[in-house]
């Protein structure tokens, strides 16, 4: 008799694996189970306005107490979100190179000095993440102008060592959606009503007959223990059978969500129809600063479809980079646009030692911090659009913001501008102020692997276990 190898064996039922997420209709998932199933880093660039040099109150930074707050003004986009995100004061990444944005990029997902250690969206991918087809997928927003590289960049597989985003949305899009999803042919070519052409339904069965004929022909190779465990896998394949024969033909797995389809009469995207509505972006339009709004909205639905169709666990959004040269100003159909003079993200951040509202940059600075937000509440509000479980995408997610400093003015990495939306799956209570003396950063990231169930105990430099208040 040959018995298959154990590669063998783990390639078949990986194969099963991978297709569930694109057989299951998301509406019919189960119930809250307690941990979260995936985890967004969405960061941007040159800090906020703080407190200043010379003590003018944060316009970032919530006041009150825990249950019964006011936002600031530049988190004014969340207040239809209040209730899915949990705001902190107090946090921060340690005095080293305070003052710095290289510091503060390297520190902010890895919560190791000089970057010398993997950034928390690494360490989960690695492992809760580790099983999906992408386990990491980092995307950026002109991530790359003028060829950006080392502390540009924010995710650290290993110590002192960044690896570079993806800025082009349609090419991100081809590279996750290319093979393994069912994408309908080019207009004109559709099949005929009453051709032979499978549906939907039938489609998703007859991947699982593959699967199940597979496993039937492991049985006869193996062993008593590996066929019990053959035997389990055969009867999930079973129970979706008969779960897909109970679906309504025309219900699509994550229907709705993202910028992409569902107006306009447009279909919505679907994981047998991803869709990109990409417009004339090219290669060249890449790094125009008017065409920053549409490319970071393109790569929010890249993300979040991708996510819905089980393709990844674990993503990163990089708005751009530190001490950033993005003219803001050039934002069409924005508060900040000015045709006649380019203001610029770092420019606007060194307004000065007072918040002076009638000085042009510090004006400009808090509309661009404004903005920024107003796109992590398109990406939460994205999430919160797709039905999931009993709930929504946002309730099975952790969505982290963050930038590299807090005051844009001082640099300083204290009282970080650091957000946390979603339920995690249950392990979260959100809409609530956490308020901290002094607390590091990377007790949150222990916060976040535990919520997705990671056992992690210690992260970066200097943590000492989850931080209070984060879990439920």
């Amino acid at each position: 008799m040959n018995r298959p190898t154990r590669r063998q064996l783990i390639k078949t039922l990986g194969g099963v694996a991978a297709a569930l997420p694109f057989l299951l209709d998301p509406r019919r998932a189960r119930a809250f189970d307690g941990r979260a199933r995936r985890a967004i880093f969405f960061y941007f660039p040159d800090g906020i306005p703080g407190t200043s040099a010379d003590g003018d109150p944060s316009e970032w930074h919530c006041t009150g107490n825990e249950n019964d707050f006011q936002l600031g003004p530049v988190l004014s986009p969340l207040r239809a979100l209040k209730d899915e995100v949990l705001f902190f004061n107090g946090l921060s990444m340690g005095g080293t190179d305070s003052g710095s944005h290289p510091g503060g990029a390297v520190k902010l997902l890895t919560a190791a000095d000089h970057g010398n250690g993997e950034s928390i969206d690494q360490y989960l991918a690695r492992t809760v993440g580790g099983a999906a087809p992408f386990r990491h997928v980092y995307l950026g927003a002109m991530a790359n102008v003028n060829n950006a590289s080392g502390d540009k960049h924010i995710s650290y597989p290993g110590p002192g060592q960044s690896i570079s985003p993806e800025d082009d949305p349609v090419r991100a899009f081809e590279r996750l959606f290319g093979a393994g999803v069912v994408v309908p042919p080019a207009p004109g070519s559709m099949p005929a009503p009453g051709s032979d052409a499978p549906s939907r339904p039938d489609r998703r069965k007859s991947v699982l007959d593959v699967a199940l004929a597979d496993l039937n022909d492991l049985r006869g190779k193996v062993g008593p223990a590996e066929r019990a465990r053959l035997d389990i896998h055969a009867e999930s394949i079973r129970e979706l059978e008969r779960r897909i024969d109970a679906l309504a033909p025309e219900r699509e797995p994550g229907g709705g969500g993202g910028g992409a389809g569902g107006a306009g009469g447009e279909p919505a995207p679907t994981c047998d129809a991803p869709q990109l509505a990409a417009g004339d972006l090219n290669q060249g339009l890449l790094y125009a600063p008017d065409r920053f709004p549409q490319i970071l909205q393109l790569q929010m639905d890249v993300l979040v479809q991708a996510m819905a169709c089980g393709l990844t666990q674990v993503g990163v959004i990089q708005c751009s980079i530190h001490t950033s040269e993005l003219i803001m100003s050039r934002f069409p159909g924005t508060e900040m646009f000015d045709a006649g003079y380019d203001m610029r993200s770092h420019q606007a951040s060194h307004y000065g030692p007072r918040h002076d509202r009638g000085r042009r940059e510090y004006r400009d600075y808090v509309l661009q911090r404004t903005w920024f937000v107003s796109q992590y509440a398109a990406l939460l509000d994205a999430l919160r659009r797709r039905p999931e479980g009993d709930g929504t995408m946002l309730d099975y997610s952790l969505v982290f913001c963050g930038s590299e400093v807090s005051d844009g003015n001082t640099h300083l990495h204290d009282d970080m501008p650091f957000l946390l939306a979603g339920r995690g799956g249950g392990r979260v209570n959100p809409g609530r102020l956490l308020q901290y003396g002094y607390e590091r950063h990377s007790n949150l990231f222990i916060a976040m692997a535990r919520a997705m169930g990671d056992g992690l105990g210690a992260f970066g430099d200097n943590s000492s276990g989850p931080l209070a208040g984060v879990l439920a």
